[in-house]
């Protein structure tokens, strides 16, 4: 891409603290974008071939709202962990494995999405993320999710399309959980917790191909408390 064209994006950039710049087959993080550090807010990258997000990431403490979607990252600098305004992070489609413990300091973020990288081990240390309404994990290689799920903030959890075969109990304890998606895992009927049915605010739960049919969720007890809140929740809407 021609150093014309990106001068122009960053003069347009310093007038809208705005930077997209999307499917140009980028190989890094434009250096060029830390003269921007004061001001830019939105920052959207999808579509490149980024391999690594520099320490410099840190530098950017107004930004809100970071997209990097489709590209080759595998992982992320604890520097990260400094953008205290941050509200949406979208690493969708990348080669992650795993997050750093400094994601955790992300106060503000609303919206956490990274469906479609090899994350294995649902990740520890969300739940210092108060504000937090949605985390996307579908589409990796989670094979179960632990007793400390209990503690995150999301109104809604995705996890279509993973490996999950355990599911703890603790899952129908999360305080603000509305929406809980485990389509196309590896779930047994007796693997779901009947607490989730009968103890939690979950009113849309999504099992859809798993190793039962979604039926048999109607034999068990407390099914009817489910669909209680989930008629409640859908009536709201129309």
């Amino acid at each position: 891409m021609g150093n014309s064209a990106l001068k122009s994006h960053l003069e347009t950039s310093q007038k809208t603290g705005v930077f997209q710049l999307t499917g140009k087959g980028l190989q890094e993080f434009p250096e060029e974008l830390q003269r921007l550090t004061s001001n830019l807010r939105t920052v959207d990258l999808s579509g490149n071939k980024i391999e690594l997000l520099p320490a410099a990431i840190g530098n950017f403490l107004q930004l809100k709202s970071l997209t990097l979607n489709s590209n080759r990252l595998t992982s992320l600098p604890p520097d990260i962990g400094k953008l205290k305004k941050l509200e949406t992070l979208s690493l969708n489609l990348n080669r992650i494995q795993q997050l750093p413990p400094a994601l955790g300091q992300l106060k503000s973020l609303r919206t956490l999405s990274l469906a479609g990288n090899q994350i294995s081990e649902f990740p520890p240390g969300l739940a210092t993320l108060r504000q937090l309404d949605l985390l996307d994990l579908s589409r990796n290689k989670i094979q179960n999710v632990p007793a400390e799920v209990s503690e995150l903030q999301a109104i809604e959890i995705n996890l279509n399309q993973n490996q999950i075969s355990v599911l703890a109990v603790e899952v129908s304890r999360c305080p603000r959980l509305k929406v809980l998606r485990l389509e196309e895992n590896c779930l047994e009927l007796s693997s779901i917790p009947l607490s989730i049915l009968t103890d939690s605010q979950v009113s849309l739960f999504s099992v859809e191909g798993n190793l039962f049919e979604v039926k048999r969720l109607r034999d068990l007890d407390g099914y009817d408390k489910y669909m209680e809140r989930f008629t409640a929740t859908k009536k709201k809407f129309t």
